[in-house]
This record gives C-alpha cells, structure tokens and sequence, in this order.
C-alpha cells in the first residue's frame, strides 16, 4: 500500500516543517468558533453556557511542542487532579503550536487561571455544568509551511482544482507507529498469533534509528532469550522492559501483551482496521470511483463538514459524501464495499476476527469515516522556495495528506 494521491498534477516538492510556527492547529469548537493562537476567551465569545457552580471548569489551553497526551497530564497534576478529570475533543500534534477547549472535573477556577508551565498558556477559563467529551469539534483549522518548494502558484492552482475541494481521508503514519509496524502487530494478533506478535513488537527493525535497540532487537530475534536481553535492552524502551520481564519468567505471551498499556495495545487493532481503510481508499481512487451511488454516505452539516450522524444508504441522486467502514465484527455485511473485502481477503482476515476472543477488551465493533474529506477555506502563499498553506479540516483528517497531494513526495510506504 502506497496512498495512491487523488490529484495526478506534478506537485511542488519540498518537506513539511514541524515546529511550534510552522504548524499551527486550531479547533474548530462544535459551535463554529475558530480558536486562535493568543486571544483570551470567555464563555460568551465561544457561544458556550457558563455555570457559576458549575462542577466542570472549561479552559482555552494553546500549548507549543507539547502532546496532547502529557500537557493534559500536566495541567491536571497542577490542579491535583487525575486524567480521568480531563475531557478534550481531540488530539493535537505534538511539534506544533494548538489551541483546544479543555475541561477538568472538580478543578479550582483561580487555580486554573494562575496556572504557569513553560510553553503552555490558559487563553480563557470559566465553570461549566457540562464537561467536554472525545468528538466534541467540527474540525481543525491549520497553517502550514513547506520548505523547499520548487514548484510555483501554477502547480497549486492545477492541484487545487483537480481536488475540486475534497482530499482522500487517509489515515497518516502517526496511526501506525514510529517503526511503521503496529498493524503488522495487530494481524498478529487478530489471527492468534499472539508469539508472532510479541516478536514483532520486541524484535522488527525497520525505522528504528537508535544503534542500541537496533542491536537488542536483533540480538533477542536471533537468541530468543527473554531473560539475557533484559541484560541489554535499553533502559528507554520501558514497555519492551516490561514485557521481557514478563516472559523472563512466564512463557505466556498474551498475557505478556496485557504487560503493556490498555491504550498502546489497542493502537495495533487500530492500525489494523487503518490499514484496510487506506487500503480501500487507494483502492477506489485507481478505479475513479468517487459517487456514493447505492453505498454507505452521510449529509453535510452547516460547517459544510460531514454529519457521521447521518450516515445511510446512498441513492446516488442526493448531494452526499461517500462513507467507508472503519471495519470491526459488528460491521453489516452487507454494507461492506468490494473494495474493503479485497483488502480484508488481503490480509487473511475476516470482521469477525476484530471479536479477539483470548482478548476480548481489544475487540473492535467497527464504525464510519469519511472516504473523501472536504478541505474549506483553502489559501496559499508561495515564493522563495516556501510555501505558506491555510485550510480547514473535519476532525479525524490529517493535514499532512492533504499537505502530500501539493507536495507528491511524502506518501505512506506500507507493507502487510
């Protein structure tokens, strides 16, 4: 799998630069409010009730080279609070400057007003009766840069209108890991192969880029000797420690599995199920299959982004998107495009196999992305080998593929 572009005009090159400057995330809130990078807000300016008794505080927080994941931690350490007293609507990249609403269960108001950490910044808080839940936004608005362009507005202006306002949905390589490998991980263990699994995650190479754990892996594939390469793993890998730990003393290799977070092992179902939609997505782009005529589809809200709430059987006569399967063993079968049982077939799986039966709090019901996502307010600067991009995406796409249509150099080199 190769993320096949939508558009067939020769891009402009150059690499994407990450950095607190050149790319800027920022929220688009469920009521249309675009959140901007240093602008104070109250209740009112995000159209939202606030409740001076509120149990809930609700904060603008804009952070810089921060993940979402750890500034979260962070700020609810500072108000004594756990992970489980945050709600946020969606992740944010890491090496980028964002801004997102935020809410922490039981919080003191002044407290959170006075908080001060180093690159991250409170832009408005103020009590709530409701908190924030995961989906909680339209979508996400960035500005991006591209370094090293060598094409010109021309090649812009072509691109823009082959895509005609709509990019594949593609899942990016953050989905699969830093070895790219996480999917490999998750057929694994889709199939019951939990020993290929365990092996996968402690001993694959490809992408590693530290000598040290290179050296492990391959050590621990050629000796198998869980006990000696606790020895000589390095101390940075913790949750490849924790599972040689395990297997140092039990030959158990689901339960060596368990070893790691809930949350980490769900990712390998997860790039599993990301794999075969990209895969189908790739799949549809090269038969110049784009109308949802008698497939899944769903309706436009008033943003002009998609309403997952709407989704349906298409007529192919409705101005509707078209919808493909995040596939799980709940998926109806008959709503299974030929596309994704070509990819299913693929792969040697079946949707029954996400009911994982030796670990059933991995298994997957299956739900609905977009296949083709709108991208809105599209604007560009270029010169000087620079390119400057501004746009707007429904939440769960990625910039980065739409960034890789204009530049045609960045693609996802996958192999199952």
């Amino acid at each position: 799998m190769h993320t096949v572009t939508l558009s067939k005009s020769k891009g402009i090159g150059g690499s994407l630069k990450h950095g607190a400057d050149s790319f800027i995330v920022k929220e688009i809130t469920k009521n249309g409010v675009v959140l901007e990078p240093g602008r104070i807000y109250s209740a009112a300016d995000l159209k939202e009730d606030e409740a001076p008794h509120g149990n809930f505080v609700k904060l603008v927080m804009q952070k810089r080279n921060w993940d979402s994941v750890h500034a979260l931690q962070e700020v609810a350490r500072r108000m004594h609070r756990g992970m489980r007293s945050v709600g946020y609507a969606g992740m944010k990249d890491k090496l980028a400057t964002t801004v997102q609403l935020v809410s922490i269960f039981g919080a003191d108001l002044n407290a959170v007003q006075r908080i001060y950490i180093k690159d991250i910044k409170i832009n408005g808080a103020w009590r709530s009766d409701k908190g924030i839940e995961m989906g909680d936004l339209l979508g996400n608005a960035f500005e991006i840069t591209i370094a090293d362009a060598a094409g010109d507005a021309e090649a812009i202006e072509n691109i823009t209108a082959e895509l005609g306002g709509f990019m594949p949905n593609y899942f990016d390589r953050q989905r699969f890991g830093t070895r790219l490998n996480n999917h490999k991980i998750g057929i694994h263990m889709l199939k019951g192969e939990f020993e290929d699994a365990v092996m996968e995650f402690l001993t694959e190479t490809s992408n590693e880029t530290n000598e040290a754990a290179i050296e492990a892996r391959r050590r621990l594939a050629e000796e198998r000797d869980f006990k000696a390469a606790l020895e000589y793993f390095p101390g940075y890998l913790r949750y490849e420690r924790s599972m040689l730990s395990y297997l140092s003393m039990h030959t158990d290799f689901i339960n060596a599995i368990r070893k790691l977070p809930r949350g980490i092992s769900l990712l390998f179902v997860h790039a599993v199920e990301s794999y075969i939609f990209n895969s189908s997505v790739e799949k549809r782009i090269e038969a110049e299959d784009f109308k949802p005529d008698k497939a899944l589809a769903c309706s436009l809200d008033s943003h002009g982004f998609p309403d997952m709430n709407t989704v349906h059987i298409a007529s192919g006569k409705e101005n509707s998107l078209v919808v493909g399967n995040i596939i799980g063993y709940e998926t109806n079968e008959e709503h299974l495009s030929s596309y994704e049982k070509q990819a299913l077939d693929e792969l040697g799986i079946t949707k029954e196999d996400f009911k994982i039966k030796s670990m059933p709090e991995l298994s997957m019901k299956g739900a609905f992305r977009l296949v083709f996502a709108p991208f809105k307010e599209f604007s560009y600067e270029i010169g000087g080998g620079i390119a400057r991009m501004k746009f707007s995406l429904p939440a769960g796409s990625y910039a980065t593929v739409l960034a890789n249509e204009f530049m045609k150099n960045s693609g996802l080199e996958l192999t199952a």
